[in-house]
């Protein structure tokens, strides 16, 4: 009995290692350095990249990687583009010299870190003139809820803020869809109640000068920088409508933050139902920004076109008075550019530009001087229903960080500097 009891005990003991063996055959060895390759002679500062979640072999899908260079942490950020709840990519920013090949370490940990905030996306808004403003992540609203009928302004700075360590934009969502900027003196994130009073009520406090900055931009009927509309029959048509206006062209809009981190903030805008030149267009529009870069990308879709339309992007002219100038780069992008004293009263040096896929661009003109949509310069891309055009904006204001920007030819520089970043590619390979 004994012996057979022990014969038993053994046979356990031999199919459990056997089992582990071949468990220890079958795993798959988590991924433990990220090889990050410069293809470019081009020095490369905050230049951003992607991993690829399918690049990497995960055991345990509930960790978190961490990636470092040199026995340093580099900050990341994990981004869900599918809405899924699982993460797609690692996100970062890091500086490369011509040519240079980085060997990450790649560790797993099981609490997520931390890393210096160096984006902003801020979005705060009330329902009735008698709440206080609260923060929000996403709202909706409808051609009606101008606020000349509705008789208060509901957001926190007329819409969502997004900055990073050097410059701030604003985008009008209260049915104009005009971007303005913010421009920055210090890295620091600007205060979360810029645009509130004491009292929790909206209110225009960001055209005074403060530590951080202020607001620079003087917008009018344009569409700010970065702003669009669409040529309809050579027409321009506004997307949204005037402050004046009661009734925006746009039957609805959907807003969220679809993503803050420490190195990416990403927001997005649906808008359903554009009426324009007698038709109906939906668009989806998505903006990033980064730390390092004094602008942002935006990326634009149009459905419902019916063959003859183009986006038109703007850059507003109201305080300039010298010459726009268009520059071709390389064989992808070509910018416009502004620069002179064309802030509010004239008061300060802003360099303005467009960076403008050339594959699509096909020119630039002057809005016309009366109508929904003025004093600007209006890019003319090309576009295909439904597929996603990007475009890159840049503000350099002379009392950033960047004290050169008052030089016209140092904005230059830096704009072609950015354009070469952003044609420049980095090989991405994990062991």
């Amino acid at each position: 009995m004994k012996k057979t009891t022990i014969v038993v005990i053994l046979l356990i003991c031999i199919i459990s290692i056997q089992c582990k063996d071949q468990e220890g055959k079958n795993r798959v060895a988590e991924s433990k350095e990220v090889i990050l390759k410069n293809l470019s002679p081009d020095t490369l500062s905050s230049k951003p990249v992607v991993i690829q979640r399918s690049q990497l072999k995960i055991e345990d899908s509930s960790r978190f990687p961490v990636l470092s260079f040199q026995g340093k942490r580099i900050p990341i950020q994990l981004s869900d583009n599918d809405g899924d709840n699982n993460w797609d990519e690692i996100f970062l920013v890091t500086d490369f010299a011509p040519e240079e090949t980085k060997n990450l370490q790649l560790e797993w940990v099981d609490e997520e870190p931390e890393y210096e905030v160096k984006t902003s996306a801020r979005f705060g808004k009330r329902d009735s003139k008698d709440e206080k403003v609260m923060p929000a992540t996403e709202t909706s609203l409808t051609k009606d809820e101008m606020p000349e009928k509705q008789g208060f302004q509901k957001y926190q700075t007329d819409g969502p803020t997004w900055e990073n360590d050097k410059v701030g934009f604003r985008q009008y969502l209260d049915g104009r869809f005009s971007k303005d900027i913010f421009g920055k003196k210090i890295s620091d994130i600007s205060p979360e109640d810029v645009g509130i009073n004491e009292e929790g009520a909206v209110e225009d406090n960001y055209h005074v000068m403060e530590d951080w900055g202020r607001d620079i931009l003087a917008v009018g009927n344009s569409v700010g920088v970065g702003g669009f509309g669409l040529f309809v029959n050579d027409t321009v048509r506004r997307l949204g409508a005037l402050v004046t206006d009661t009734v925006s062209n746009v039957e609805k809009t959907d807003f969220k933050i679809q993503e803050e981190g420490p190195v990416k903030s990403v927001l997005k805008y649906n808008y359903e139902d554009w009426s324009a030149g007698g038709n109906s267009y939906d668009v989806e529009e998505l903006t990033t920004i980064w730390p390092g870069i004094y602008g942002f990308k935006n990326s634009v879709s149009v459905s419902g076109l019916k063959g003859e339309e183009k986006l038109a992007v703007g850059m507003v002219s109201i305080n300039n008075q010298n010459p726009v100038k268009e520059v071709e780069i390389n064989d992808d992008w070509v910018a416009l550019l502004t620069h002179d004293h064309q802030t509010y009263e004239r008061e300060w040096i802003l360099g303005l530009a467009l960076i403008l896929p050339k594959g699509n661009y096909t020119g630039y003109t002057e809005a016309p001087k009366e109508g929904k949509l003025t004093d600007s310069y209006l890019a003319k891309l090309n576009i295909e229903n439904g597929k996603p055009v990007e475009y890159y904006v840049i503000a350099g204001w002379e009392l950033s960080q960047e004290e050169r920007f008052a030089d016209s030819e140092f904005f230059e520089e830096y704009v072609l500097k950015t354009v070469n970043q952003i044609s420049s590619e980095i090989e991405v390979e994990v062991n």
